[in-house]
């Protein structure tokens, strides 16, 4: 549902629920507090999951919504994305998560299934051209775009875009707009690398 302020709140408890099925012991998984990771540029960051285990960084990860005002809110998201990765894997790079091997890093988006985010938007273009892919691009392919360079770019390990509207996503309906972009692959990768980073996994339940 892309509506009201808890609306991610389901795919954390998924998100968790996977993990543990996976073998990643619940008290490692934090999603209601203890989520602050050192940054570089800045003291911490809260991140909306984080799976520590023995001092081990094994994931980190941010759920974002948006509904309506897609301009905007594109843009202070493409920025989010950008700056939260660059922040941790500088941090990382510097041994802020030491002796924790590369953590896996994700983004999950659900955005609001509306003429708005799936109409073309028009580009300014008074000095340079833009690249082409975002000529008359709506904001479904230009999130698309950002989330397919983020992980292409090694930004991020794991990418997701989902879409629901209003109605149906008040029923738990929702559509993946790119096959590469789909949750099951966006899952599948989060609770290998997180399972695999742990410690002591021989003494992790089946």
């Amino acid at each position: 549902m892309v509506t009201g302020g808890k609306q991610m709140e389901g795919f954390e408890l998924l998100v968790e629920s996977l993990l543990v099925k996976a073998g990643v012991p619940k008290d490692a998984i934090h999603l209601r507090r203890q989520r602050e990771l050192p940054g570089y540029f800045r003291a911490e960051k809260n991140w909306d999951l984080v799976v520590v285990h023995q001092g081990v960084l094994a994931a980190a990860m941010e759920f974002k919504s948006q509904v309506g005002s897609f301009g905007n809110n594109f843009n202070n998201r493409t920025e989010e994305a950008l700056g939260s990765a660059t922040d941790l894997w500088t941090a990382y790079r510097e041994g802020a998560f030491a002796p924790s091997p590369r953590p896996w890093l994700g983004f999950l988006m659900l955005l609001e299934d509306a003429p708005g985010s799936n109409s073309p938007v028009g580009v300014r273009e008074p000095h340079f051209p833009v690249f082409p892919e975002y000529r008359d691009a709506s904001y479904v392919r230009r999130y698309e775009q950002l989330l397919l360079r983020l992980v292409r770019e090694r930004l991020y390990d794991g990418v997701c875009l989902l879409l629901s509207d209003r109605k149906l996503g008040a029923k738990g309906e929702y559509r993946e707009p790119h096959p590469e972009l789909a949750f099951a692959p966006f899952a599948a990768s989060l609770t290998a690398r997180a399972s695999a980073h742990l410690p002591n996994r021989e003494n992790q339940p089946d």
